[in-house]
């Protein structure tokens, strides 16, 4: 390597440690502090059963397999119960899958013959944007199956490429690299109900890196019992989520606009700055046409394209078709393909490289800024402000009501976080609340989580529980969704009146005292 290319491949790699550091920083901030929202009391709540109560009961209200749910458990053996030691696992992840693109990219560049100095440069352009990506930033922290989703996808990049460079060589596929490529698959599967989705840009782009027509008997046989056993493995996940399907197809709570779609694509691949996604694009178009140089860019890029391409193009088509499944988060994992082919933008030769190396500073520096704005924005759900307000007006024979009923698993895991406790109950009853699946609501298409026809809620009223209390301090998650005509409120309306009301993003708290009963202290009344 010349003294030149060493200065070069020394800026490349500061580069990437900076931003490798501020995307450690991004990742940890508000870990430990942040209250479990919603999700990842889900998460938590399963992770703190018995393997045989996940694996029995999990399929029964959940639509996801239960295999992450059984990973949280076993991390818990080891890490404990506090709030960032259930986060560190996705934590890890998203760390790893830095590293994990880092040697994807570089292996790529090898399979292209890519100089010296366009690889260093490519695999620091990839780090660097993997690194800072808000979506992989955001998923990091997460309890919740997208940051191993998003680490498992990555790594089945490892021995796609191995394999393309075997197919290439015209040699014997390594055995190592397809078992390490089915584990990935059976993995992506197991570990969400779109997991065929992942499962499918992976098999395609399987056959894009080895199909030629010098393939041994050996090969042939390696690809199709492997891939026969992925699919026999996977046939009880399937069934499962056959058996969900009946509820989250018809009351799913997501909303699908194709006119969203631009946007929500904009996000997983990049992020949501206009002027960033643009520049993002053109260094695709720019990746493509320096691929379509190359003498073996044509598979490299139609690997990754299917990867990046090919679940989002499918998640759009259910959406519009069956049921709304079209998520950010869902969708992450295709961010490391798709930002692979930003990277390789930075590849173009000439004077052109300087305009692509600017362009790919303005992306990062995007990145960078929607991070910082987001760890200013606080936690998704803030538990915490909700029990200090709260807190101080609970007083003797008062109860919370957490209707639905799974508003109380994040209220549990933070009075737990916090060390406080608070009288609540799960109203119509504890999740999951299987018991009521037939004669009940299911709203978001979850079986745990239910709602009360009006006559259920009129029968509720009369019973001792909703007469006794002097103060039910109602709290509705989403009440839009759970509670659209304020049902539930009126009815306890009828004999109380509020008090005080807290309301914070998705968190609503209501104070409904029974009429005759003295008014509560003013201070108690107001809102903070």
């Amino acid at each position: 390597m010349t003294v030149s290319e060493r200065r070069y491949a020394g800026i490349a790699a500061l580069i990437a440690a900076v931003a490798v550091v501020a995307g450690i920083a991004f990742r940890f901030h508000g870990a430990a502090a942040y209250p479990l929202w919603l999700d990842e009391a889900y998460s938590a709540f399963a992770g703190d059963h018995s393997f045989a109560w996940i694996w029995r009961m999990v399929p029964q209200y959940e639509t996801h397999p239960p295999v992450y749910y059984s990973m949280v458990r076993l991390w818990g053996f080891v890490t404990g119960d506090s709030v960032i030691a259930r986060r560190l696992l996705g934590l890890l992840c998203g760390l790893a899958t830095v590293a994990v693109a880092g040697v994807a990219t570089d292996r790529l560049g090898r399979i292209l013959h890519l100089p010296q100095r366009g690889r260093v440069w490519l695999v620091a352009g990839v780090v660097t944007l993997v690194a800072l990506q808000p979506l992989l930033v955001g998923m990091s922290r997460q309890l919740r199956p997208y940051p191993v989703m998003i680490l498992v996808y990555a790594l089945s990049l490892l021995p796609l490429l191995r394999l393309l460079a075997d197919s290439i060589a015209r040699r014997p596929l390594g055995a190592g690299a397809v078992l390490g490529f089915f584990v990935c698959e059976a993995l992506m599967l197991w570990l969400h109900s779109l997991g065929p989705l992942f499962g499918l840009a992976m098999t395609l782009s399987l056959a894009v890196a080895v199909l030629h027509r010098g393939l041994s008997r050996r090969d042939w046989a390696w690809l199709v019992v492997g891939q026969g056993l992925v699919g026999l493995l996977y046939l009880p996940a399937f069934l499962i989520m056959l058996h969900q399907a009946r509820t989250w197809v018809k009351t799913g709570w997501v909303v699908f606009d194709i006119h969203d779609v631009p946007l929500t694509i904009a996000q997983i691949w990049l992020d949501w700055n206009a002027w960033a996604c643009l520049i993002g694009f053109a260094l695709v178009v720019t990746g493509l046409l320096v691929l379509s140089r190359r003498a073996r860019g044509g598979r490299p890029a139609a690997i990754l394209l299917l990867m990046a391409v090919l679940p989002v193009l499918l998640s759009v088509i259910l959406s519009a078709t069956v049921s709304p499944v079209f998520l950010a988060r869902t969708l992450s994992p295709t961010a490391v393909p798709a930002l692979m082919l930003v990277g390789l933008g930075l590849c173009w030769p000439g004077r052109g490289a300087w305009a692509a190396l600017a362009g790919f500073v303005l992306v990062a520096a995007s990145m960078a800024w929607i991070d910082r704005e987001l760890a200013k924005a606080g936690p998704p759900q803030d538990w915490r402000a909700a029990l200090a307000w709260l807190e101080p007006r609970v007083a003797p024979g008062d109860i919370v009501w957490a209707y639905p009923n799974e508003g109380a698993l994040p209220l549990a895991y933070a009075l737990q976080a916090e060390r406080h406790t608070l009288p609540w109950r799960q109203v119509p009853a504890p999740v999951p609340a299987l018991g009521l699946a037939a004669t009940a609501l299911h709203p978001t298409g979850g079986m745990g989580a239910v709602s009360l026809y009006p006559a259920q809620i009129d029968t509720l009223m009369r019973t001792a529980e909703a007469k006794r209390p002097p103060t039910i301090w109602l709290l509705r998650l989403s009440p839009e969704l759970y509670d659209k005509d304020d049902t539930m409120l009126h009815a306890l309306e009828r004999e109380r009146v509020e008090v005080g009301a807290f309301r914070s993003r998705q968190i609503d708290l209501i104070g409904l005292r029974r009429k005759g009963l003295p008014p509560v202290a003013a201070a108690q009344q107001a809102q903070p």
